[in-house]
């Protein structure tokens, strides 16, 4: 049986193509519209159906889309959340990691920091 990705080898395709903006467009088409072909594509976003069609291709190798076959041989893009959901688990471990580490840095930080004398309001003498 084939080993699956490491989480951080998934994680960094997903960061990669997230990476250009035309790519995050395409995502965003896909989200709010549902499955497209590159065609569909090229008349929602000011780009041509042939880098649609690159771009696409390097979504696909990050796993984010899928490739289905639609009508009259059209390969229509369907969204896929699985590796999306990996790069979040991804972050949220390092979240937690940093999470802890400035927690200590906090802490050391309040255990050495000198104590600031409190200054009281003096009252002005009237002239």
């Amino acid at each position: 049986m084939p080993s699956q990705p490491d989480i951080e080898s998934v994680a960094e395709e997903v960061f990669t193509a997230l990476a250009d903006p035309t790519r995050r467009a395409i995502l965003a088409a896909l989200a709010s519209g549902g499955p497209a072909t590159a065609t569909d594509l090229a008349t929602r976003l000011p780009i041509t159906r042939q880098a649609i069609a690159k771009h696409l291709a390097l979504l696909a190798d990050a796993g984010l889309v899928a490739a289905e076959p639609g009508e009259r041989r059209r390969v229509r893009y369907r969204l896929r959340s699985a590796p999306m959901q990996v790069a979040q688990q991804f972050l949220a471990a390092l979240a937690r990691d940093w999470d802890s580490q400035l927690a200590s840095l906090q802490d050391h930080l309040n255990a050495t920091a000198p104590v600031q004398p409190t200054r009281k309001n003096e009252e002005k003498e009237p002239s």
